[in-house]
């Protein structure tokens, strides 16, 4: 009995030994996470200075490359450091200065010279000036405009701002949001600008009055009145910017969002670099653009909601188009019939 009890211990013997084996082994690779000296010495062989120079020096092996396919990029990436501070040191002050330098300019000339009232009373003749169709285009494009600015502007400074008032799980969902809007509304945004610019490039050809325009400030300089078309000389200026450096902001963009189409990294941080100081000129750009077309100018604004300005405001800001379309003007009591009827024609469409 005791010799049948020593055999059918035996064979425990081996099972012990190999649950030992195990429990070491899990042990070490707990102990090497929890470790990470110990980590790297288990998973890296010595490293000496002459390996590091070598890998510093830009040479290649199977043990430089990064983990991306088909990569023959090093493991120290010296122009990763270059991007690094030209986005720190320059991007990022460039846009504060463009963007607040612009806020500040704007609120002293409000202050200082205040908004420009139309010179006589309004007529309450009414010309065209926006159809439909361009209202539509341009109230899309600029709202997206104003998302991807919000967006980019908290992509790049948010975490000075944002982070340190709410802490790290606001910030992080803030900044989680941001970046999903911006990677799909931008390629969005850049056909609808395409759009639009191709819909009102007739008007934004440059004239020899233009060069007046210019000189003149606008009208500010002196007190002679300024000729202008059917866009002035800063519209034209404003259209030629977004027709250069928004297909410039454009294209940059699309560089980065969809990088599955052969760009290297080296091309995506000079895409990134481009990307950022466009559109960052382009906001502070936008900021007066705003400010003229609302509290800056008085009717302005309407043309762009209702399509339709006044008579006077079209003597005073674009006289050369006035002559050539004032016979079409029509008063405010036509535009209400007119209104009405189309609404009459229309509900019984619905109706039925």
């Amino acid at each position: 009995m005791r010799h049948f009890i020593d055999r059918q211990s035996l064979w425990r013997l081996p099972l012990l030994a190999l649950l030992l084996v195990v429990g070491l082994a899990v042990s070490s690779s707990v102990l090497a996470q929890a470790d990470p000296e110990r980590e790297a010495a288990t998973a890296v062989p010595a490293l000496d200075a002459d390996t590091w120079r070598q890998v510093r020096s830009g040479e290649t092996g199977p043990y430089f490359r990064d983990s991306r396919a088909d990569s023959d990029y090093n493991l120290i990436n010296a122009s990763g450091e270059t991007w690094r501070q030209l986005r720190n040191r320059w991007v990022s002050p460039f846009g504060l200065i463009a963007v607040g330098g612009m806020i500040v300019a704007i609120a002293l000339f409000y202050v200082i010279i205040g908004r420009k009232d139309l010179s006589a009373p309004r007529t309450g003749r009414k010309l065209l000036r926006w159809p439909l169709v361009v209202r539509s285009l341009h109230w899309t494009v600029a709202t997206l405009f104003i998302v991807l600015a919000l967006t980019g502007l908290n992509l790049l400074y948010g975490k000075f701002v944002f982070r340190s008032l709410f802490g790290d799980a606001f910030w992080a969902s803030l900044i989680s949001a941001s970046k999903l809007a911006h990677n799909y509304l931008g390629p969005l945004f850049g056909i609808l600008l395409i759009v639009l610019l191709a819909r009102v490039l007739k008007h934004n050809w440059p004239k020899k009055h233009d060069i007046v325009w210019f000189m003149k400030g606008g009208g500010l300089v002196g007190k002679a009145h300024v000729d202008a078309g059917f866009a002035n000389g800063g519209e034209k200026a404003w259209f030629w910017v977004l027709a250069t450096v928004g297909i410039v902001v454009i294209v940059s963009g699309l560089v980065m969002d969809f990088p599955n189409y052969g760009q290297g990294r080296d091309t995506m941080q000079w895409a990134n670099i481009l990307h950022a100081v466009g559109a960052l000129g382009l906001t502070a750009l936008a900021l007066g653009h705003i400010y003229i077309g609302t509290i800056g100018s008085e009717g302005s604004l309407e043309g762009m909601t209702t399509g339709y300005v006044d008579e006077t405001w079209a003597k005073d800001h674009h006289n050369l188009w006035y002559e050539a379309v004032k016979d079409e003007a029509v008063t405010e009591e036509q535009l209400a019939r007119e209104k009405e009827s189309d609404s009459g024609d229309a509900a019984p469409t619905r109706s039925s």
